[in-house]
């Protein structure tokens, strides 16, 4: 599978789980993909969740990206990077899907946003696709 597929597959599957790791031990929770391309996999955390502090301590990380319909599974794993620009985050609180980070934004109701709000892109990093017809073949890796 090429590069550019296994990234329309994570954009038509938004909901995504995220790896992580604490104290040696595993963590995983669903995120809200923001978008997947050539600028990485990105997502947003809040700052206050146990989540932002584990990518803190150790930026390593897997997501795991669903595609029922189809019956293809999407593995990436790299390095996170944290994307601090305000303009950034502005631009995806005026998503469609994203309303409630913009009401956050624009009511007050979350202070300091831009401080709250941490977004994440995983680029560089590498992926693969699993389908039950290549269940035990070896994994292809992809160059994200």
């Amino acid at each position: 599978m090429e590069k550019e597929a296994l990234f329309e597959i994570m954009n038509a599957n938004p909901a995504v789980h995220l790896a992580t790791v604490e104290d040696g031990e595993p963590r995983v929770r669903a995120v809200f993909l923001y978008s997947a391309g050539a600028d990485g996999i990105i997502f947003h955390v809040g700052k206050v969740k146990d989540v932002y502090r584990q990518i803190a301590a150790n930026p390593s990380a897997e997501l795991c990206f669903n595609d029922y319909a189809r019956g293809v599974q999407v593995r990436a794993r790299g390095k996170l990077e944290e994307i601090t620009d305000p303009a950034f985050k502005d631009r995806i609180a005026n998503t469609p899907g994203r309303e409630f980070l913009k009401k956050w934004r624009e009511s007050g109701e979350l202070a300091d946003f831009y401080d709250k709000v941490r977004v994440f892109t995983l680029k560089n990093g590498r992926a693969h696709a699993w389908t039950m017809d290549k269940n035990f073949a070896p994994k292809e890796w992809i160059t994200l």
